[in-house]
């Protein structure tokens, strides 16, 4: 991380269940490899997966052990957890869930102050409301991944019952992307194109609306269908592409939404490409995305990642949605279900008819890897 300022080296351990895939996981390899580039000592706990040899290969250690099981044979581990802070003697402890939450602050609050580590937590997502989801307000410090989780932590634990949540201790540290990674107006090459045209030729030479998100009935793929299917009948030459593969414990979801596409009769107009690990590609060649979930989000990575590019979202406008639209696309948002704004918000977009969408100076990695070093740094001095 060039230019960074850094003071004594930290001994930092994040802990989470699993290192497999998703957004909890990607930030723990993201702070761990700013933790690395600026000469501290990155360790993480988990079960394991197939993340860990990355973790590794970037300069981290990872311990594995297994807290992430909702069972109470998991608190068993808090003995031999508190050993391993003895032993290491981490600077800061950072659980990213629940149970591992759990068993770690268990082990902490056993130890003597002089000689215990600073205690964080991330709340990544807007949980249920209950004792078993408070302890991530438990940290010393408590970093929410956006205004929307700060607002629902104020809303759901009070200082009136839960007095150490003073506002000082939450820290709102938004989530970020590399724009290396997705660049403004980022053209997908020609080999890419020709690929992506021969696997679904019904993109032909129409405008491409594109709804990312895995199949799953809060993502608002009906929403999407009726959608489509207005700027059809209005006469406009579009194609919807809904990118994302099936929730293997509800197959059945993914046939509801294809049996309705056939019904519409819309099977030349909705294309499903499955899960794919190339959407840098499918931004660059969407006129419009669309963001249509029935509940809030706690950030928004889909709607953050195209807005980036330079391409235009129109989006329910709650959670952290709502805040990623009104910094970078204020056109963009419409009221929870309005399906007939969202679909003249989008129609503007393909024609033309909205402003371009603004820089992204906010939601950057780097920013969010520099803010949460720093809070490390300001609570163990």
């Amino acid at each position: 991380m060039d230019g960074w300022v850094t003071m004594k080296p930290l001994k930092v351990l994040q802990l989470l269940p699993a290192l497999d895939s998703g957004g909890v996981e990607r930030g723990t390899l993201e702070i761990a490899r700013a933790l690395v580039a600026t000469g501290h000592e990155s360790v993480v706990l988990s079960k394991g997966g197939r993340l860990v040899e990355a973790l590794q290969r970037e300069g981290s250690r990872h311990i594995t052990l297994e807290l992430g099981r909702k069972s109470p044979l998991t608190f068993l581990h808090a003995r031999r957890l508190r050993r391993l802070f003895e032993a290491e003697r981490f600077d800061i402890v950072h659980a990213r869930s629940r149970m591992p939450a759990w068993v770690a602050w268990l082990a902490w609050r056993g130890m003597p102050l002089a000689t215990r580590p600073r205690f964080v937590t991330t709340v990544h997502g807007m949980h249920s409301v209950s004792r078993y989801s408070a302890i991530m307000c438990a940290g010393e410090r408590v970093i929410a991944v956006s205004d929307t989780v700060r607002d629902h932590i104020r809303s759901h634990y009070p200082t009136t019952r839960w007095p150490h949540l003073a506002d000082d201790r939450i820290t709102v540290i938004p989530r970020g992307i590399d724009p290396a990674e997705f660049p403004h107006d980022y053209p997908a090459s020609t080999e890419w194109l020709a690929r992506f045209h021969a696997e679904f030729p019904q993109l032909g030479q129409r405008k491409v609306l594109t709804l990312p998100g895995r199949l799953t009935r809060l993502k608002g793929h009906h929403d999407f269908i009726t959608l489509v299917g207005k700027l059809v009948a209005e006469g406009l030459d579009v194609v919807g592409l809904i990118v994302g593969g099936e929730d293997p414990k509800r197959p059945g979801y993914a046939r509801e939404i294809r049996a309705r596409v056939l019904a519409a009769g819309l099977t030349e107009r909705i294309v499903f490409t499955g899960h794919r690990s190339d959407m840098r590609e499918i931004y660059a060649i969407s006129d419009c995305v669309l963001s249509l979930s029935s509940t809030p989000e706690s950030f928004g990575r889909t709607v953050l990642e195209p807005l980036a590019m330079g391409r235009p979202v129109v989006g329910y406008a709650h959670g952290g949605v709502a805040e990623i639209l009104a910094e970078l696309f204020p056109h963009g948002a419409v009221a929870k279900g309005d399906i007939g704004a969202a679909t003249l918000r989008a129609e503007a977009v393909l024609k033309g008819k909205t402003p371009a969408v603004l820089p992204n100076t906010r939601f950057l990695l780097e920013r969010m890897q520099r803010s949460t070093l720093s809070l490390y740094e300001a609570l163990a001095t």
